[in-house]
């Protein structure tokens, strides 16, 4: 296609190797940017791996199975031969049985596998933080690739590094985290990486190894018709809520329990975790070894609605994390105005606004510090109401999934003008870039008005 018709609609493959559809920022993310995108016209086919995520009815699934190793019901199986029905699964089973991650990796050379089939269906490719070798092969067949990194996972590594309580423990995550080397080998190839915040930009930039102006920050966004205030729906008096789309240090969860059970101890109070209970993992222990276990209700697996009316019920939410790129669950609850407690962990403070305005905010790793803001929220309805509203009124002011579309195609225009010269630098040529052949110019037979 050409660069200059900036006002046709583009045929996008989108790449998810993780999709678990109501926790968990890739999820949310694909399945509505896809909707968005699809919204004004263009036309996405998601590639996805399990957890498959949920899309809207314009927007195609295509799955690739993987061998489902880390799935919610027997996580760490060791699949059986009779399993292995392709050189990616081979791919996948030996990282695996080396200790590492392999997820990114052999869902990018199943997605590559697919697509080498389909180089004149597609536009472009984005990938959703996937940054496996495949998608060097999809630009070795002419595809233009884009990435969205919403944080670098060498913070999670470093943060897991940090916390761990025995060299095996340490030697273990390092093994496990080894995928992020390609992550980083993939990222400083792209010639045009999206993140969410400045922050994440910026550490990007520094663990990955990204030339600063090749990232380009175009902010995720929320549904503020759909997560709003149910005016209709009670406050629940010491209802506090939080999400943990993963049970990993990063997310600060053990922060909040140790905070809960230093409020336990003058009121009552009650916690309600959008995510699924880990047995046996940290927070299971922490919440065993703090005596929570009545205090705490973990929901998941439901759908957006019943998340908003748990919103609704809370009195308080709150984000402990240690670092987050942006945090969706930080902009749904603001977006409906409930109060919220947040740390400042990576980019939240870009994020959530200002101390005692638009939220409450706390250093990262303090207990002590969660319970006091989250006591002055209890103990003050007006100070509730007006930080709610304000919340609620900043996220309205700033994010939305049409915003996040727009800067998207954006961004990927700016990638097909960039591709087009390269090749006509490749070429030798000058002047008028050459046209493509993909995507929407192949269906209508390459001629674009």
């Amino acid at each position: 296609m050409s660069a200059a018709h900036d006002d046709e609609p583009l045929s996008i493959a989108f790449l998810a190797y993780r999709g678990k559809p109501h926790v968990g920022g890739q999820g949310v993310y694909t399945r509505h940017l896809t909707k968005a995108l699809s919204d004004m016209g263009h036309h996405v086919e998601v590639l996805g791996g399990q957890p498959y995520p949920i899309l809207d009815d314009r927007v195609p699934l295509v799955e690739l199975p993987s061998l489902d190793i880390y799935n919610d019901y027997f996580p760490m199986r060791m699949p059986g031969l009779w399993e292995l029905k392709d050189w990616p699964d081979f791919v996948e089973v030996t990282s695996f049985s080396l200790g590492t991650f392999p997820e990114p990796l052999a869902f990018s050379l199943r997605a590559w596998k697919h697509l080498h089939r389909r180089v004149a269906d597609f536009d472009l490719v984005q990938d959703n933080q996937c940054l496996g070798y495949g998608l060097l092969l999809m630009e070795r067949d002419g595809l233009p690739v884009l990435s969205t990194i919403h944080h670098p996972i060498t913070v999670d590594r470093r943060l897991e590094m940090e916390h761990a309580d025995s060299l095996w423990s340490r030697f273990s995550k390092a093994r496990w985290y080894a995928f992020t080397r390609m992550q980083s080998r993939v990222a400083q190839r792209m010639s045009r990486v999206l993140t969410v915040s400045e922050n994440s930009a910026n550490d990007t930039s520094r663990d990955h190894g990204v030339p600063r102006d090749r990232l380009h920050v175009t902010p995720v966004g929320v549904d503020q018709d759909l997560f709003r205030p149910l005016p209709d729906v009670e406050r629940i008096p010491g209802r506090i809520i939080t999400t943990a789309s993963a049970d990993v240090t990063m997310k600060g969860l053990r922060y909040l329990l140790e905070a809960l059970a230093k409020l336990r101890t003058e009121r009552h109070v009650e916690l309600v975790v959008i995510g699924r209970a880990k047995e046996g993992g940290p927070s299971a222990r922490t919440i065993a070894d703090l005596g929570l276990s009545d205090a705490i209700t973990f929901v998941s697996g439901v759908p957006d609605e019943r998340i908003i009316e748990l919103y609704s019920e809370a009195q308080v939410a709150v984000v402990p994390s240690l670092y987050e790129g942006f945090s969706l669950p930080a902009i749904e609850a603001m977006s409906c105005a409930v109060p919220l407690v947040a740390t400042t962990g990576g980019a939240l403070p870009e994020v959530v606004g200002r101390d005692g305005e638009t939220a409450l905010v706390v250093p990262p790793g303090d207990s002590e510090a969660l319970a006091a803001k989250i006591r002055l929220a209890l103990d003050d309805a007006d100070l509730r109401a007006r930080v709610g509203a304000a919340g609620r009124q900043r996220v309205i002011e700033r994010w939305t999934w049409r915003h996040t579309a727009e800067g998207t195609v954006d961004q990927y225009r700016a990638l097909l003008a960039d591709t087009a010269h390269i090749q006509a630098r490749r070429a030798g040529g000058a002047g008028t870039a050459p046209r493509f052949q993909h995507g929407a110019a192949a269906r209508t037979g390459g001629a674009r008005r």
